[in-house]
């Protein structure tokens, strides 16, 4: 179910070396960040969570591989706030021969805030939206996603509780946080770019008029 509900493949370039961050029953997990190119050469820098059963003496800082997992969230207390981590859970991984990187994701979930409709100063229509993805045991990943164009406006007019068929690919940006002393903070959010979304909420005949294409730059 869990594969069925939440799926990533990534390839790209190792850029630092796995450090240890946790044990789960004796079970070390380490976390690092890959680095893959866009089409447009621009990259991101995705951060991964890896068992210590995935690792070998190869996997080191410019190694090239290719992993496919799960997008896994949970909160984390900074600085006496709670905020949102976002990783890449590796469950297979392999080194590999680059000869293109791959950066895509599928999920299934459930809107779970209601979704966020903005225009960038540039005129760019964008959504916001936060998705549940349940996994085993009742436990549930919030996904943040963004959706452009038509399908923005789309995903503007769904509600909560609205159940969704996404793909897409995770990416990472910079923005500058304004805090209230007045000055502002960089801040790095990792969130999923929409290409392709299904309202499985509607009866069939209506989800497949209502699927839309709208590839994000």
């Amino acid at each position: 179910m869990d594969r069925d509900n939440n799926h990533i493949v990534l390839s790209g370039v190792l850029e630092d070396k796995p450090v240890p961050d946790h044990q789960v029953m004796g079970e070390m997990f380490y976390t690092c960040m890959l680095k893959v190119d866009r089409l447009s050469g621009v990259p991101d820098y995705l951060p991964l969570t890896v068992s210590e059963r995935l690792l070998d003496a190869e996997i080191k800082p410019g190694t090239a591989i290719s992993l496919d997992g799960q997008v896994r969230t949970y909160n984390r207390m900074v600085e006496g706030v709670g905020r949102l981590v976002v990783t890449v859970f590796v469950q297979h991984l392999e080194v590999a021969e680059l000869t293109e990187n791959h950066n895509q994701v599928e999920l299934h979930g459930t809107i779970c805030k209601q979704p966020i409709f903005r225009t960038t100063p540039f005129g760019r229509e964008i959504c916001d939206m936060m998705l549940a993805v349940n996994r085993s045991f009742g436990k549930s990943d919030y996904i943040p996603s963004i959706t452009w164009g038509r399908t923005a406006r789309h995903v503007s007019q769904l509600k909560v509780g609205c159940k969704l068929h996404i793909k897409g690919r995770l990416q990472s940006r910079q923005y500058d946080k304004q805090l209230p002393d007045g000055t502002s903070q960089k801040r790095q959010v990792y969130e999923i770019s929409v290409f392709w979304l299904e309202d499985e909420t509607a009866p069939v005949e209506e989800a497949e008029a209502q699927t839309v294409l709208d590839e994000a730059q």
